[in-house]
């Protein structure tokens, strides 16, 4: 209900505050299992793409944003949980591999899945190398990969802002075309697999944002999430 309620609001809300330009939406699976694997440069990244999909994406979120107390803690909580995130503690390393179990629940339902498999926000534009759990959560779930391009998002909540700016700012998502897994790795050590697949994703957002390819993973820092 807080999800229907929240998604009533919220994106007419982004759209007339931001206005972000949408391109390639249409490759987004209208149902059915879908992996959206996106850049990362602000968190304003999880906001937006829900708000221009138009089916419901489920983002993982760290823990702490649901477990506020006072009016404020009951606001976040709310705001998070309308957007349809669920709790992750990344700090914990058990949790962190749960998280993986809590996707392929999320595909299994047949619902779309967001996932940053840069790990964390780049705090210097440049695109780091994905890591591999969105290739495992592609081949064991069978689904595609839609890889997206953000634009901008770093412009309306950089890395350390508390809250987003208002105001116009030039914001694009763009939506590449659908990665299939389906019989293509088939034969291939589970490793090679995924770290390929990781790296045909990463191309792909390469294309769509035009982003200088670090080459390295990025590593978190106190003010990333």
């Amino acid at each position: 209900m807080l999800y229907t309620v929240a998604n009533g609001v919220i994106p007419p809300l982004v759209r007339a505050v931001w206005r972000p330009t949408v391109e390639g939406q249409h490759h987004v699976p209208a149902t059915g299992p879908v992996i959206v694997a996106s850049n990362h440069l602000s968190f304003f990244d999880s906001v937006v793409i829900p708000v221009v999909v138009p089916r419901k994406v489920v983002f993982l979120a760290k823990s702490d944003y649901f477990t506020g107390t006072g009016v404020r803690g009951s606001l976040t909580r709310a705001w998070f949980e309308g957007l349809g995130m669920l709790p992750v503690d990344r700090d914990d390393t058990k949790a962190a591999i749960a998280s993986l179990d809590t996707a392929l629940e999320v595909l299994r339902r047949g619902e779309a899945f967001g996932i940053y498999p840069e790990g964390t926000r780049s705090r210097d534009g440049r695109l780091y190398r994905g890591r591999t759990g969105v290739a495992h959560l592609a081949l064991t779930a069978g689904c595609p990969v839609v890889p997206v391009g953000l634009l901008g998002t770093e412009d309306i909540q950089p890395v350390g802002a508390s809250r987003p700016r208002l105001g116009k700012v030039d914001v694009t998502v763009r939506f590449g075309e659908p990665i299939t897994v389906a019989g293509e790795y088939d034969g291939v050590p589970t490793g090679r697999a995924r770290r390929d697949l990781t790296d045909r994703i990463m191309t792909a957002i390469a294309g769509l944002t035009g982003q200088e390819q670090a080459g390295v993973y990025n590593e978190r820092s106190a003010a990333a999430t």
